[in-house]
Parts: structure tokens; C-alpha cells; sequence
């Protein structure tokens, strides 16, 4: 074999070897760019929802807008450094956020960073933001109660684990001072928390999670913070990225409380961006999906059956009022899709009762169902009393003399508020809260003084605690009030309570 076949035979060979290593990549290029928004002409196969790298600087942005000759991109980073004819690379992938249990007393942004100064946790998957909600069959009907510790709202309006509970009323009325004060009445009880805060000032998130720290709640509970400074469109992807969290614990069998603080903000922020992308405005500039919008987030809430896991995940929305207008567009859509509402009145609250609860619009449509059998024992007339006592209130303002029926209701009406009052971060355990209300039936209270009811009542908790500590554990060990717990209960109350009594002799001048 001469010297060209020997040439020609290795060259054969290394032909036949070779492999070229090709990346081949779907590219466009930026044709406008400005206000968060980035039109891009060339992606012919991306999808909604698809993520997208913009520039050398790989800036993240999501695909919203499909039309024929662009696509419209929501940048998730800083505009100023995207500059037009910058290429754009599909990835193929559909906006997800990294999920693991080490996400767990983290504050992270709508796409898992980390806020808080710590390292990056470990994801064990990604969970995708959106999410068809689990089907009716896979669901479970709500029969298990999520205690609020809040008196009021666990007597009353009682929420279950897997309900959608609107907490809606004007600003600077005690919103989130509910929410913060159900995380904190959750520790120890196996519940994963998820706090949402949409649009809010990074400020007050960090005093929020400093308390919770404080409180040993941030050791269950995740922050998820799209600030006011940040691109509206993180606003549009925080709570999707909190539900897709919360999901992730669902679908382990845990139990999971998930707050959305508030959709307010979550609605104006995803109007800035559908302006932006140009689509067309409806009702109150809001784009048409709106309603849409929130259905598809807050249908993702439920209680799952025991072949799907048993988990659930709770919602707890807040919704923002202007001058108490439960009837404006916002607020009437997220009421008609959740299980119920907590409205909180603005002048209940400047008369110092807080929670601010107006009872008349509260509802919770689970009910009793969501309820421990001593809770529904003692609280089965409270509601009506409290409503009778409020009607009964405003009518006596013009009644001069009374029957002794009506001035006894409305004392025992006055007291109750007193007792139903509660301070921030002072959540309440079941088996006190039914010992408390079992006091006011049973009309212990009536004889106390009215400026005495909240000093009684505290000194009441602690007598009961250190007395009476195996009674309130069977209360809570059997979620039952049994004939022989209740009187022995009763018994101990009432000669507690004697001491703050009014001697007959001051009874007879009051009365007189």
C-alpha cells in the first residue's frame, strides 16, 4: 500500500469517528425594551410561561404575550443594561420556583433566591408556578380545624384546614395582624407557613420576620417578599411562587397555611404589566382575566384525601378596601371565589375593639364543621348574642327606660365584647378560649365590674393554668367538653371570679 492510500484510508477513519458537538439554540433578538417589559421578534416556538435569557448578562425574564410578528417578555431583573438587538435564548422550561424542606424559616424572592443573607438551600425539585388546582375527586371535604388563637374568630368565624378565608377590610384596620398572629398559633402543631407579601415595603416585612423570630415562629413558616421597590411583574409571580411552595409540602401529606398579603396590590401590579404588554383594558383599567387571575390561584387550596397524600393547603387572602366598599371590583371577585370572609370595620377598631370584627359581614361558609366539639358546645349562641346585643346597643341610645331582660342582655352583651377584645401576638389556646366563653354563659362575668372584665380575665387564664392544667389537657385531648369536665371547670371558674364581684349594696346603686 503506497503512501496516498495509507492517507486516504486515516482520513476515511477519522471521518467516520467523528462527532460534532452542536448546541443548537432558539434565539430572537430585543426590538423594544423599556418599563419592564421587552418585545422580541424571532422565538416562533417559545410558550407562555417559558423562561427566557436576555443579553450576555443572561437577565431572566417570562414569555406573557404571543402574537403574530413579537413576543412579549416580563424582564425579572433591570431593563437599563437590556439594550435593542440584544439576543435572546429560549430555555425551554416553564417558570418554576426550587423547592426543599431547607426553604423552611427562609426569606426568598418569587424565584427561590434567597433575601435573608444565607446561602442558596439545596432544591431538591422545581415546582412549577402554575398549576391546574387538584380535581374534586382528589379532594377531601374540610373537617379539620386551623386555630386561629384568635377568640373571635375560632368561636365564630371558624376556619378549617383546606378553606379559602378572605380576611378584607379598609388599610391600618389589623389585616395582617391576623395573619401574623395564626403563624404564631401554629407552632408546634406541625403546619408549614407561607407569607406572601406582595408589593409590600421591605421595611415592614423585616419587623414582620424579626417578630416571628422572636416568637420562635420563623422555624416553620417561609417569607416570600416581592418588595414595592421590585418590577411589578415579581408582584404579578409572588403569590403563584408561594402557592407552588406551599404545593410542594401539600404534596408530602403536610399540612400547609399559606397568607396572600394582599391581592390588592397583586391585581394593580398584573394591570401595570398587562398595559404595558398592550393588551386591552376593562373594567376599572383591569384586564380581563382578572378574575381568572385570582380563581385559578385560590382553587389550588384544599384538603386532600388519604389516597392523594392527606395534606392541605389553607388560604388566607387579604384584600384592601377604600372607605369600607366591600362592592368594588376587587374585593367582589376574590369574595365570590374564597369559602368565606373576616371583615374587619374601621370604626369597631378606632373604639379600641380589636380585632375589629364586624360579625354582621363575617361568615365562614365551612361552619361548625371546622369546629372541636367543645368549641361548638360553647360558642353554639355566641354569634346571635353578639349581633342582638349590637342591634340592641344602637336602639337603647333612644330608650329612656328599660326592662330588666333587655339592660341584662345588654350588660352581658358589654362584657362579652370586653372578653372578644385581644391584643397582637397574644394567641389563645382552644381549651382557654372554651373556658373563657363557658365563664360568660354560665354568667360569671355578670357581676364583675365592666372596667375589670380584662383584668379578671387575665388572671383567670393563669389561675386556670396552674389549677386546673389537667382539665384543660383532657379539653384538648379529646377536643370534647364532657358533663363532668364542665362542671368541675365551671366550679373553678366561678370561685376564681368571686373576688372581682360587686358587693349587692353597689349592685343596687348601679342598677338604681
Amino acid at each position: 500500500m503506497n503512501t496516498k492510500e495509507q492517507i486516504l484510508d486515516i482520513l476515511k477513519k477519522e471521518i467516520k469517528s467523528f462527532h460534532a458537538e452542536t448546541e443548537v439554540q432558539k434565539i430572537g433578538r430585543v426590538i423594544e425594551v423599556g418599563d419592564g417589559i421587552a418585545l422580541i421578534s424571532g422565538l416562533d416556538e417559545v410558550m407562555v410561561a417559558e423562561m427566557v435569557e436576555i443579553g450576555e448578562n443572561k437577565i431572566q425574564g417570562v414569555v406573557l404575550n404571543l402574537k403574530e410578528d413579537n413576543v412579549g417578555v416580563v424582564v425579572l431583573g433591570d431593563t437599563k443594561s437590556i439594550k435593542e438587538g440584544e439576543i435572546v435564548r429560549s430555555t425551554g422550561k416553564i417558570l418554576s420556583v426550587p423547592v426543599s424542606e431547607e426553604i423552611v424559616s427562609r426569606v426568598v424572592d418569587p424565584l427561590g433566591r434567597p433575601l435573608d443573607g444565607g446561602k442558596m438551600f439545596k432544591a431538591r425539585k422545581n415546582y412549577p408556578l402554575e398549576k391546574i388546582a387538584p380535581r374534586v375527586i382528589e379532594r377531601k371535604s374540610v373537617d379539620t380545624p386551623l386555630e386561629t388563637g384568635i377568640k373571635s374568630i375560632d368561636l365564630m368565624i371558624p376556619i378549617g384546614r383546606g378553606q379559602r378565608e378572605l380576611i378584607i377590610g379598609d388599610r391600618q384596620t389589623g389585616k395582617t395582624a391576623i395573619a401574623i398572629d395564626t403563624i404564631i398559633n401554629q407552632k408546634g402543631k406541625k403546619v408549614v407557613c407561607i407569607y406572601v407579601a406582595i408589593g409590600q415595603k421591605k421595611s415592614k416585612v423585616a419587623k414582620i420576620v424579626s417578630k416571628l423570630r422572636e416568637m420562635g415562629a420563623m422555624e416553620h413558616t417561609v417569607v416570600v417578599l416581592a418588595g414595592s421597590s421590585d418590577p411589578a411583574a415579581l408582584s404579578f409571580l409572588a403569590p403563584y411562587a408561594g402557592c407552588a411552595i406551599g404545593e410542594y409540602f401539600m404534596d408530602k401529606g403536610k399540612d400547609v397555611l399559606i397568607i396572600y398579603d394582599d391581592l390588592s396590590k397583586h391585581a394593580w401590579a398584573y394591570r401595570q404589566v398587562s398595559l404595558l404588554l398592550r393588551r386591552p383594558p376593562g373594567r376599572e383599567a383591569y384586564p380581563g382575566d382578572i378574575f381568572y387571575l385570582h380563581s385559578r390561584l385560590l382553587e389550588r387550596a384544599a384538603k386532600m384525601n388519604a389516597e392523594n397524600g392527606g395534606g392541605s393547603l389553607t388560604a388566607l387572602p387579604i384584600v384592601e378596601t377604600q372607605a369600607g366598599d366591600v362592592t368594588a371590583y376587587i374585593p367582589t371577585n376574590i369574595i365570590s371565589i374564597t369559602d368565606g370572609q373576616i371583615y374587619l370595620e374601621s370604626e369597631l377598631f378606632h373604639q379600641g375593639i380589636k380585632p375589629a370584627l364586624n360579625i354582621g359581614l363575617s361568615v365562614s361558609r365551612v361552619g361548625s364543621a371546622a369546629q372541636t366539639k367543645a368549641t361548638k358546645k360553647v360558642a353554639g349562641k355566641m354569634r346571635l348574642d353578639l349581633a342582638q346585643f349590637r342591634e340592641l346597643a344602637a336602639f337603647v341610645q333612644f330608650a329612656s327606660d328599660l326592662d330588666e331582660g333587655t339592660r341584662n342582655q345588654i350588660d352581658r352583651g358589654k362584657r362579652l365584647v370586653e372578653i372578644l377584645k385581644q391584643g397582637q401576638y397574644e394567641p389563645l389556646s382552644m381549651p382557654l378560649q372554651v373556658a373563657v366563653v363557658l365563664a360568660v354563659n354560665e354568667g360569671f362575668f355578670d357581676r364583675v365590674p365592666l372596667d375589670k372584665v380584662k383584668e379578671a380575665e387575665k388572671t383567670l387564664y393563669f389561675y386556670l393554668k396552674k389549677s386546673a392544667g389537667s382539665l384543660l389537657k383532657e379539653i384538648q385531648r379529646n377536643g370534647d367538653l364532657e358533663n363532668k369536665t364542665s362542671s368541675e371547670l365551671a366550679a373553678k371558674i366561678g370561685s376564681h371570679l368571686k373576688k372581682y364581684y360587686i358587693k349587692e349594696k353597689e349592685e343596687k346603686e348601679e342598677k338604681e
